[in-house]
């Protein structure tokens, strides 16, 4: 495949024109990347109305995909909010109600979007979980659940790979989606390298309609580089829509280092990625049985993601995480009770071997039989929308219990809300604040 976005950028360069444009620091400057940061000058395309190079690599990714795949530069959480505004326009179009049933283990994105778009979540029951970032879902429960409702979602909305590495069951959840006329909606932020595993696991391929794809996540892109897919299955409207979609929620000024991110990987994606990826599973699965002889249980059903239960080898998943720190080794994300590892192809067996010796030199201990609070469900008082638009006060989750959570109080990572908005913040609610470090919260002012 070639690279037209970089072969245009770097001959731009070689031309050294006077940059009577943006950006300022005019090609010029410290950190060696200036001269490669450009505009949309003259033949650079645009983002959201290409033709010529933006539109050339597009079709090079959508060939890797096997499916209508867009850029975003402002991450997966821009095609988040392209995919709600998608679906609300398609509901409006065909006379359906323009709500979305999802799991409670959604991005924080995807309330925002909800509330700026007046969409109506409704969210799915939650079961008994080893944490509020995972959110089981199986087609079963959801078929039964379906069938109960008198008036269905116009889409479901899952996570899949969760900020755990958990998985769920696209194809057969897409299988009882199709059955009761609804559309599929798959947070893959996290797995876009599934397209290129032994045997596809991408949710595309799996029989989801809309999918968001962090390509930075696990892919050689630069951060902010993300991908929105659309199945070849859909009607024609989503297509004719996207880019409107996107650009509704886009910067104007895309990051042409990242489009050159974007249209770099494709070549490379093409050829060795799948390579190297099979290469480096088998590499991946002796670590964690290395891992597991130690004494380490592990959480995952992601093949690139290593999850401990720091509780089963004697310590909080922060403090593991502040061990590994010391010895020069940063990790994903790590709470009470997980440390997230995120593993790469691009990993040598020498960087996975120190791994391995680090944590195996950690010495075990008794396990911690401490479990996380168990969140009761909590009593929904005003939509997303009211919630996020009325006004509002930072308080301490001391004096929370009772109050009307108005914006998601967690950062990122994990960008999981333990409390969504316009609900009402029960005792469960403010000791999980307690257990997960939150010290403050925004609520509805009285």
């Amino acid at each position: 495949m070639n690279t037209p976005i970089c072969d245009f950028v770097k001959a731009y360069q070689q031309k050294a024109p006077l940059r009577m444009h943006m950006p300022g620091h005019k090609g010029r400057g410290e950190s060696g990347m200036e001269a490669l940061d450009i505009t949309e000058v003259q033949g650079a395309d645009s983002l959201y109305a290409p033709e010529g190079i933006i539109l050339e690599s597009e079709e090079n990714a959508s060939r890797l995909f096997g499916c209508k795949t867009y850029y975003s530069t402002e991450g997966s959480s821009q095609c988040i909010r392209a995919m709600l505004m998608l679906l609300s326009l398609y509901a409006r179009a065909t006379s359906r109600h323009t709500h979305i049933l999802a799991a409670k283990n959604a991005h924080k994105t995807l309330l925002g979007a909800a509330a700026l778009l007046d969409i109506t979540v409704d969210w799915l029951p939650s079961t008994d979980a080893d944490s509020y970032l995972n959110a089981e879902i199986s087609p079963t429960r959801l078929d039964a659940y379906l069938r109960a409702q008198e008036t269905k979602p116009t889409a479901l909305y899952v996570t899949s790979p969760d900020y755990l590495g958990n998985l769920c069951d696209i194809e057969g959840i897409a299988r009882v989606c199709h059955r009761h006329a609804i559309l599929l909606l798959v947070d893959n932020a996290h797995g876009a390298y599934f397209k290129f595993l032994p045997t596809s696991q991408h949710p595309i391929d799996l029989g989801a309609d809309l999918v968001c794809d962090s390509a930075h996540k696990t892919l050689p892109v630069l951060t902010g580089g993300a991908y929105l897919h659309l199945s070849p299955t859909l009607p024609s409207f989503f297509e004719e829509h996207a880019r409107e979609a996107l650009s509704l929620f886009g910067s104007t000024s895309p990051s042409y280092l990242i489009l050159q991110s974007l249209d770099a990987a494709n070549p490379v994606l093409e050829k060795e990625f799948s390579m190297s990826l099979e290469d480096f599973l088998p590499r991946a699965a002796w670590l964690w049985h290395k891992l597991r002889k130690a004494g380490y249980a592990l959480l995952s059903d992601e093949p690139l993601k290593l999850t401990l239960k720091a509780k089963h080898y004697g310590y909080r998943g922060d403090e593991l995480a502040e061990l590994l720190r010391r010895e020069g080794i940063e990790c994903e994300f790590a709470d009470p009770d997980f440390t997230v590892l995120m593993l790469s192809p691009f990993l040598s067996l020498e960087e996975l071997e120190r791994l391995e010796r680090t944590l195996c030199d950690i010495p075990k201990r008794p396990a911690i039989t401490e479990c996380p609070p168990q969140l009761l469900p909590a009593r929904r008082v005003l939509s997303l929308h009211e919630a996020f638009f009325s006004p509002s006060e930072e308080i301490s989750v001391g004096e929370a219990a009772g109050r009307i959570c108005a914006s998601p109080c967690v950062s990122c990572p994990p960008a999981v809300p333990i409390v969504l908005s316009g609900e009402e913040i029960n005792e469960s609610a403010v000791s999980a604040f307690s257990y997960y470090g939150i010290k403050t919260c925004r609520v509805i002012k009285k």
